[in-house]
């Protein structure tokens, strides 16, 4: 099943769904159309179990150039507030990429630039062709990042590497991100073919189990030690409680591969 809009398109493949920006024209800069088709897609994946994965790319061998230019120049005119309320937009569906119960993939050809990087570090995986390369050019335009770009790299990265990348704006390849750890398989091959190799392999696990690790994984970014050990151990037992553990122990005990309904 397919849903395409004129800048998005939607397509439900067995177990996961892939959400392509279709802005080719514009490098994929984000569009509202773009932010109500992927806020769609992700309320779906929460809502059905059948749907293990989320990817995300873009059209045409670029995964996403951030805002547009020739919109940010009519929110100039805006009020301070009105502006806010626009970037809040952006951070919102972070915020949800972030907080989706399935695990996102982000598969990233060509490169990502601006909030397209936000929107790529948001996901929980990061596949890029060998190629690709990351830029926060905003300082180029007068600008800062947003998107929560600052606080996912800070968390990423040595202070020296994002104070390079958003003071002077320039690109940073994937292969030199892979090495750090910011992308997860750098790839030789289109993006897409590793991501949904990463797909098959998730859809191959637990679903409760992944969902409560991607919320322990969420946590532990404000959580104290003590209340992050806290958290862990509520999720550990109740987990040892349910059918899951009980076939992937048994299934160990018993020497054959697990299978998870």
């Amino acid at each position: 099943m397919m849903k395409r809009a004129s800048l998005v398109s939607v397509e439900r493949k067995a177990d996961r769904l892939i959400v392509m920006n279709c802005n080719s024209s514009r490098r994929n800069a984000l569009s509202p159309e773009y932010y109500e088709g992927l806020s769609q897609a992700l309320d779906l994946a929460n809502e059905e179990a059948e749907i293990r994965s989320v990817i995300l790319m873009g059209e045409g061998g670029y995964f996403c150039a951030g805002g547009d230019l020739n919109t940010l120049v009519k929110r100039r005119e805006m009020t301070i507030a009105e502006r806010k309320n626009n970037i809040e937009k952006l951070h919102n569906l972070v915020r949800k990429v972030k907080s989706c119960a399935k695990p996102v993939i982000a598969a990233v050809d060509g490169g990502a630039a601006g909030a397209g990087v936000s929107l790529a570090l948001a996901c929980d995986f990061v596949v890029a062709d060998r190629q690709a390369e990351f830029t926060l050019a905003y300082v180029k335009v007068g600008l800062v990042p947003d998107g929560g770009a600052t606080a996912s790299l800070s968390r990423l990265i040595p202070r020296q590497l994002l104070t390079e990348m958003c003071l002077l704006g320039q690109p940073v390849s994937a292969e030199r991100l892979h090495q750090l750890g910011v992308v997860n398989v750098l790839s030789d091959k289109p993006a897409l073919v590793e991501a949904n190799l990463l797909a098959d392999r998730i859809a191959q696990g637990p679903a409760g189990a992944q969902a409560s690790i991607k919320r322990l994984v969420a946590a532990s970014d404000s959580n104290s030690f003590e209340a992050q050990m806290d958290l862990e151990r509520d999720t550990m037992a109740e987990a040892l409680g349910g059918d899951e553990a009980q076939e992937g122990i048994n299934a160990f005990l018993e020497r054959r591969v697990p299978e998870f309904d």
